[in-house]
């Protein structure tokens, strides 16, 4: 018995695909929807990666049409209420003063806009995702709607947006590197390398960026040498927790 043991565990060791799994990265591409050709360039990157993509907004709908026909991810960027808000607003959101019926609609009516979709990230949300009765109401719609999961974009840290995911048994994920808070390029190489250290320290990591010239340039460039670097790029929906303790108890784990 003991030297079979040692065997198998001489196998393991001896095999990469079981002894190690390459750490992996997903990289969303937030705010689709305005413009076509930026659009385009997004959903011709050359990797497994989301576009979210902004709904009732001119492109919606062509855009998520075209990323379906690529084989990408789509996934709704559904725009919440934020502290500051900065710029103009998007044609619909969720603010503070709505019902949960108003909460309802605003997301029933963002996925009827955004063809294709998987999922749901947030767009700003720096004041809605810190209220807990709200991100419940939202959870539990998106929990309702059927296999959708939410992506917590972390636009500040005092979100419970997880929280309430976990409590609904939304499957969820949050956010780990913004890369272009600044879109100077050798500030997005830094932020590239913070997302290799996430990947390579906890085994995946998620990045949100946005269909700016500089980043397109960047990931055009980088993404083939993260896949030489040993990093597997996956759609945000295969990083999502689904074990929540709901669910688990569910399933009698």
């Amino acid at each position: 018995m003991t030297r079979s043991i040692f065997l198998l565990l001489a196998i393991i060791v001896a095999s990469p695909t079981l002894a190690e799994t390459p750490p992996r990265i997903a990289i969303i591409i937030d705010d689709l929807g305005y413009d076509h050709e930026l659009g385009l360039r997004a959903i011709a990157l050359p990797a497994q990666l989301t576009v979210a993509i902004l709904p009732h907004t001119p492109r919606a709908r062509s855009l998520a049409e075209a990323a379906r026909a690529s084989g990408k991810e789509v996934i709704v960027h559904l725009p919440l209420e934020a502290m500051n808000p900065r710029g103009p607003f998007e044609p619909e959101r969720l603010t503070l003063a709505m019902t949960e019926p108003e909460v309802d609609a605003v997301l029933q009516r963002a996925l009827a806009a955004v063809p294709h979709a998987v999922g749901v990230n947030n767009h700003r949300g720096s004041l809605l995702t810190r209220q807990p009765l709200h991100m419940q109401w939202l959870m539990n719609r998106i929990g309702s709607t059927g296999d959708l999961f939410f992506v917590d974009s972390f636009t500040t840290h005092h979100s419970v947006a997880m929280d309430a995911a976990e409590k609904a048994g939304v499957p969820a994920v949050r956010r780990d590197v913004f890369l272009d808070h600044s879109r100077d390029p050798s500030q997005m190489r830094q932020q590239l390398e913070r997302l290799k250290r996430r990947a390579s320290s906890e085994g995946q990591a998620v990045a949100i960026g946005h269909p700016y010239p500089e980043t397109m340039a960047l990931l055009e460039e980088v993404l083939p040498e993260l896949k030489a670097e040993g990093f597997e790029l996956v759609p945000v929906s295969q990083l999502v927790k689904t074990g929540t303790p709901a669910a688990l108890a569910a399933s009698g784990l």
